[in-house]
């Protein structure tokens, strides 16, 4: 394989072909490969558009070393997003720690290089690879020898793979990543007709609890839209990101998304997100922003500039579960962290990721580390889920990751 195909590192999206990348990950209208459901997060859409925005980028310390693996004729036959990172915002995979204590050791762990979608904290696949002429196999082997090969060329510290689809964690392994283990909450559609039907699965006080919620929460004459499509006009997306800058500012400090980033997605992909709007007295006062893939409904983050009881759990997490069963999604990936998402039916999902170290002692503590956190994980797990809103023997099983 070696002789037939070449990997090499491009900076920016402008310079890879929109229709060569987006083969390998297949589009809401179809897929080279069928058997994956289509994620908008790997799409070039998206992916161009945090970089064309200013979101992503060199300046706020993104600065792009995708990695590109071409056939003998020129062809894209497989990809990995990756970036070199100055500093470790806006990836939910946190590794602080691991900087502090090597930097107290005298060594230097930035730069990194991070494959990872920016500011995204869901699984999807990192190692994306055409479905011919070579295996997928391959094609994975390949691309994560080559982000060992890229950190040693770069002398880093690390390279690190988070949000990893659990199917590609021996592949990692393979290549000497370590595996890491964390927690989210999700939501699965055991083919519900309605809402009803769902809560109909839950124990009685806790069903009575949450449709006293939904209730409590649309007080006040709020209403609420779902906006997609066309409805995303420009004067929309002014409204939504002054939710976003007045709960950002006060989250993080500094939001990471530009305004630009919203009318870019707007022009390439408004189909593929959905808006849930809350209204009152004419105005919108509060919304959440989710994006819609081939099986699932990935929420993403919200913004309110009026406060009402049990408003954020109503447009985030019931009106998700509302649209996924009316669209047949399988299930609705909630985004990261909240363990107040499990009485609203949402259970724990283990997530992965994969870490690559050049320095030998950090790698030895780190690996010592992980084993005792994967262990930890796994029980908190086990806890939540015996704790969930459920009926005995109506618990739903979910998937480890998707």
């Amino acid at each position: 394989m070696a002789d037939e195909v070449s990997i090499r590192i491009e900076t920016s999206f402008r310079d890879i072909d929109k229709a060569a990348w987006d083969r390998l990950i297949g589009t809401s209208k179809g897929s080279s490969t069928p058997e994956v459901p289509f994620n908008p997060f790997v799409s070039h859409a998206y992916l161009s558009a945090l970089e064309d925005s200013g979101s992503a980028t060199a300046e706020t310390g993104w600065l792009g070393q995708h990695l590109l693996m071409e056939d003998g004729n020129g062809a894209l036959a497989g990809a990995l997003v990756c970036y070199l990172k100055n500093h470790s915002q806006g990836e939910y995979v946190f590794d602080h720690g691991w900087a502090d204590a090597l930097e107290r050791a005298g060594g230097r762990y930035y730069p990194k290089l991070q494959s990872s979608v920016p500011f995204t904290p869901a699984t999807g696949p990192r190692l994306l690879a055409a479905s011919e002429p070579f295996s997928a196999e391959a094609v994975h082997m390949a691309l994560a020898a080559g982000l060992t090969e890229l950190a040693k060329r770069h002398k880093v510290s690390s390279a690190h793979v988070t949000f990893v689809p659990e199917a590609e964690v021996p592949t990692f392994e393979d290549a000497d990543f370590l595996h890491r283990t964390d927690q989210q909450f999700h939501f699965t559609n055991d083919n519900y007709a309605s809402h009803d039907d769902f809560l109909e699965t839950l124990a009685s006080r806790k069903r009575k609890a949450l449709k006293k919620e939904r209730r409590a929460a649309l007080e006040n004459g709020i209403t609420v839209d779902w906006l997609t499509g066309a409805d995303l006009t420009e004067e929309i997306w002014d409204q939504f990101f002054r939710f976003y800058m007045d709960t950002g500012s006060r989250k993080w400090g500094r939001p990471y998304l530009t305004r630009a980033f919203y009318s870019l997605i707007s022009e390439r992909m408004a189909d593929d997100i959905l808006l849930v709007m809350a209204k009152r007295e004419g105005r919108y006062i509060a919304g959440a922003i989710n994006f819609i893939g081939g099986d699932a409904l990935y929420g993403r983050h919200w913004g309110a500039i009026e406060d009402h009881p049990f408003l954020h759990f109503e447009v985030c997490y019931h009106q998700a579960i509302d649209f996924a069963i009316s669209r047949g999604l399988k299930r609705v990936e909630a985004g990261a962290q909240g363990e107040h998402k499990l009485a609203r039916g949402y259970l724990p999902v283990t997530t992965h990721s994969a870490h690559y170290f050049t320095h030998p002692g950090l790698k030895h503590a780190v690996a010592d580390y992980l084993e005792r956190e994967r262990l930890d994980v796994e029980a908190m797990g086990d806890i939540l889920t015996e704790h969930s809103p459920f009926r005995k023997g109506e618990r739903q099983d979910v998937e480890s990751d998707t």
